[in-house]
C-alpha cells in the first residue's frame, strides 16, 4: 500500500445539528480538496448540548448521522469516521456514544460504542457524569481494513487513558489508531498531547485524533489540538485551537521501518502478567 493523506477534523459543535453538519461538511470538503483519503470527525460532531436535548434528539439524530456519513463518503470519495453520536439504548434515559466508519463506496466498515465513560470531578470544579445519561458499549473496539489504505483501530475520547485497549487494537493488526475526542480544556492542556504520543510510541502506530475546540454550552469548553502523530511519536500536524483540520501523510513503509527499528511489540511477555 502507498502513502496517503489523512485528516483529523476539528470543530466547535453546538446544539443545532444542521449547523453542525454544515460545519463538518465544510471541513470535509476542504480536506478532500487537499487530497485527504481518510477523514475523522470528532466526538459529538453532530450535537454538543445538554443531556435532556440529546436524549430527545437521539433517535432521529442517529439516523441523520448515519446518512450524513454515507453521503460524505460517496460525495467526496473518501473513508470517514464519525467520531461519536448518540444512539438510543431503549430505556428513554440513556444513549450509546457511537463511532461509525464508512468506506469510500459508502459501505459501513465498523461501528463502535464507547466502553469507558467519563465520570470525573476535576480540580477546577467541573463535574462530568457520562454514566448518568450514557450506557457503555459491550463489544471489543474494532479493527478494520479500509480497502487500499490501511488497517485502523477505533476508539473514543476517554478510551485514550486505557492503554490496554490500544494493545488490543494493535494486536488485531491496527496500523492507525483513530481517537476522536471532545477533551476538556482543563485536562487537555496537560494530558492530551502526551497521551496521544504515548499511544503512538508504545504501539508503534499512527494516531489520528480529531477534536472539539472552544466554548460549546454552559461551562463546557474543549481543548482542541486535533493531531496526526507518527509511530515514532512525532506530531506531524496540529490544528491548534480554531476549527479546521490536521492533515498529514500516513506512510505504511515508514510504519514498517519504525517497527523494525523498535520491535517492542515482538518483545512483549503477556504470559507473565
Amino acid at each position: 500500500m502507498s502513502d496517503f493523506l489523512a485528516a483529523a477534523v476539528q470543530l466547535t459543535s453546538g446544539s443545532d445539528p444542521e449547523a453542525n453538519f454544515a460545519a463538518a461538511e465544510e471541513q470535509i470538503e476542504l480536506a478532500a480538496r487537499r487530497g485527504a483519503e481518510l477523514v475523522g470527525l470528532p466526538e459529538n460532531f453532530a450535537f454538543m448540548g445538554d443531556d435532556a436535548r440529546r436524549l430527545e434528539l437521539a433517535s432521529a439524530l442517529s439516523e441523520q448521522c448515519e446518512r450524513f456519513l454515507v453521503t460524505m463518503a460517496c460525495r467526496y470519495q473518501l473513508a470517514i469516521l464519525g467520531g461519536g453520536f448518540p444512539v438510543p439504548v431503549g430505556d428513554g434515559q440513556h444513549t450509546y456514544q457511537r463511532a461509525q466508519l464508512v468506506g469510500r463506496d459508502g459501505q459501513l466498515l465498523a461501528r463502535y460504542d464507547k466502553i469507558h465513560l467519563f465520570d470525573v470531578d476535576l480540580p477546577d470544579g467541573s463535574t462530568y457524569r457520562e454514566s448518568a445519561s450514557f450506557s457503555p458499549g459491550h463489544n471489543h473496539p474494532p479493527v478494520v481494513t479500509i480497502p487500499g489504505l490501511c488497517r485502523v483501530g477505533v476508539s473514543i475520547c476517554y478510551d485514550l487513558r486505557f492503554p490496554e485497549l490500544y494493545r488490543h487494537l494493535v494486536g488485531d493488526g491496527a496500523e492507525v489508531l483513530m481517537i476522536p475526542a471532545a477533551f476538556t480544556a482543563f485536562t487537555g492542556k496537560d494530558h492530551w498531547q502526551v497521551l496521544l504520543q504515548a499511544r503512538a510510541i508504545e504501539n508503534t502506530a499512527y494516531v489520528l485524533a480529531p477534536a472539539q475546540t472552544g466554548l460549546h454550552y454552559g461551562r463546557r469548553q474543549t481543548h482542541g489540538h486535533a493531531m496526526v502523530i507518527d509511530p515514532w511519536g512525532t506530531v506531524l500536524a496540529d490544528a491548534g485551537v480554531a476549527p479546521g483540520a490536521a492533515i498529514a501523510p500516513i506512510d505504511p513503509d515508514h510504519l514498517k521501518r519504525i517497527r523494525g527499528q523498535m520491535p517492542s511489540l515482538e518483545h512483549r511477555r503477556p504470559a507473565l502478567f
